[in-house]
């Protein structure tokens, strides 16, 4: 069973995904979902809830909640290397290339970035291209400079 609880942010509304016990994805904005999701307010949800709540107040640098996005695992490999990214801080897409061991990868990188479902926790946003501006973020750059603002990134 997959559940979901909806979250107003700073942002837009999050809709949080749960199944199995790990968040599965985190959507911004009104977007259709699919069939047979059932919104429900699990301990889990309500904790990403919480820690999203403590994020936009400032108060939380790391989230530390179960995650299972489904991705290839190349993508799964860029995701695991997003949250080694500290908080406040940024890295180019081909650092982030040289940090998953595929340094001529950039553009794959960019790609498996873009496929994060699980925005904010998973840190897509810390993401910038090789001359310092931000590039490509699916919540569209106004949102990606406001977290990165919030950071202190920028």
């Amino acid at each position: 069973m997959v559940y979901l609880m909806r979250y107003e942010t700073p942002v837009g509304v999050a809709t949080v995904l749960e199944e199995n016990g790990a968040i599965t994805a985190l959507h911004l904005g009104e977007r259709p979902l699919p069939a047979g999701l059932v919104e429900k307010r699990t301990p889990l949800l309500r904790e990403a809830c919480n820690q999203l709540a403590a994020y936009f107040a400032g108060q939380l640098r790391v989230f530390d909640l179960p995650l299972a996005p489904r991705g290839t695992a190349f993508e799964r490999t860029v995701w695991d290397a997003l949250c080694t990214i500290p908080y406040g801080e940024t890295r180019t897409y081909g650092q982030l290339a040289a940090q998953v061991g595929s340094p001529k990868a950039c553009r794959a990188v960019g790609r498996a970035n873009g496929r994060n479902p699980i925005w904010i926790v998973q840190p897509c946003h810390r993401v910038i291209g090789a001359d310092g501006r931000l590039t490509g973020y699916a919540g569209g750059l106004d949102i990606k400079a406001f977290l990165l603002q919030l950071e202190g990134a920028r």
